[in-house]
């Protein structure tokens, strides 16, 4: 199986699967000598793990990150970085009535199909549970952009038809983790939360949209051509599990307007070249501008549901399907975080192969 790695000098693999032993990484290309924050990174890990709040899966995983090379003394070597989360609480017994069935929306046929075997126990390496790695490699990228003045924050901008109308500049981001649904705003956290326990009463799922938003990046991440910072955003985004649809600065909505309005005009501040909008998202020739960056991710409805649904088996018979275990009804909330980890290893990526391209001048 190919598509393990993501990144090119600061660069994640993952391995593990939902009910196997355990989820884990190596992170490649991490800069020696930085004093890292184990506090911080669990702490990131506690944001993504399960059984947090009665919106989420009632899976109960500790998720203690167990660093095993590529730091000495609280500091980073340069060495890669090996590390690896137990799974303490799968129960696959949940999972036997799936062995020869084919679930609606779910990765079991097209493995089947390419691979001639699937894990059927958790949905193996389909699984969002391998995210929790992400969130790893996320916390350390993070602690690195923090450290040149970048940060990134997401929150959950929708769910269903319920949208926070309010801009990134009109919310308060430190009010993310006040509430189970990681809303910034009080109101309308309270009605998501409302109508995600509404969906999980009926035994069905909903989707939803998460905002990213990361400020002080510098002007020159990213390539004009193939390597744009927007689409390899992109490409983490679409990464995730769950995730159909990515949009970043004006997005779909930038459609509706004429250039004369969509047009980012430039002032100057001083020694300081900025736009007066920001509609390209803080990003123009695929290469960041040096304004806020911003984005949306849409994630589908979670697709086990606590409803009959018809589907087939391995052998093409007509099967009544009805999901088991524990799964979130929605999972944006937790989803947050994932998002966060993903843009904070593409921008750190992303500075670190800015630092081979800069200008060289003859003395």
């Amino acid at each position: 199986m190919a598509g393990n790695s993501f990144g090119i000098l600061f660069k994640l693999t993952t391995f593990g699967e939902s009910h196997g032993k355990a989820i884990g990484g190596i992170i490649d290309g991490c800069p020696a000598g930085f004093e890292l924050d184990f506090d911080f990174i669990q702490e990131e890990l506690n944001r993504r793990k399960p059984g947090q709040s009665k919106i989420t899966t009632q899976r109960k995983e500790e998720d203690k990150v167990t660093f095993l090379s590529g730091i000495f003394e609280g500091k980073t070597t340069g060495t890669p970085i090996a590390f690896e989360i137990l799974n303490a609480n799968a129960k696959e017994k949940d999972y036997d009535h799936l062995e020869n069935v084919y679930r609606p929306s779910h990765a079991d046929y097209t493995y089947q199909q390419k691979y001639s075997i699937r894990d059927y126990k958790g949905g193996g390496r389909s699984s969002a549970r391998e995210t929790v790695a992400r969130v790893v490699a996320g916390a350390i990228a993070k602690q690195f952009l923090l450290f040149k003045g970048i940060s990134v924050s997401a929150y959950v901008e929708s769910v269903g038809n319920i949208k926070l109308e309010k801009s990134y500049k009109e919310v308060d981001l430190d009010e993310i983790e006040s509430n189970p649904v990681r809303c910034p705003d009080k109101e309308m956290a309270v009605k998501i939360e409302e109508y995600i326990h509404s969906i999980r009463k009926q035994g069905d799922s909903i989707g939803g949209v998460i905002f990213c938003v990361a400020k002080g990046v510098p002007v020159g991440l990213g390539e004009p051509v193939f390597d744009k910072l927007s689409a390899e955003l992109a490409k983490a985004m679409l990464s995730i599990n769950a995730v159909k649809g990515f949009e970043y600065g004006s997005g779909f909505e930038g459609t509706k307007m004429k250039g004369s309005e969509h047009n980012d005009i430039f002032i100057s501040n001083g020694d300081v070249i900025q736009t007066k909008t920001i509609f390209s998202g803080g990003i123009q020739g695929g290469i960041s501008s040096g304004e806020d960056i911003y984005f949306r991710t849409a994630f589908k409805p979670v697709a086990t549901i606590m409803q009959d649904q018809q589907s087939i088996d391995v052998h093409g018979n007509i099967v009544t399907l009805k999901g088991k275990g524990r799964h979130d009804p929605c999972v944006v909330p937790r989803a947050v975080v994932i998002v966060e980890a993903m843009t904070a290893i593409v921008l750190f990526d992303m500075y670190l192969r800015n630092q081979t391209q800069r200008v060289w001048q003859k003395k």
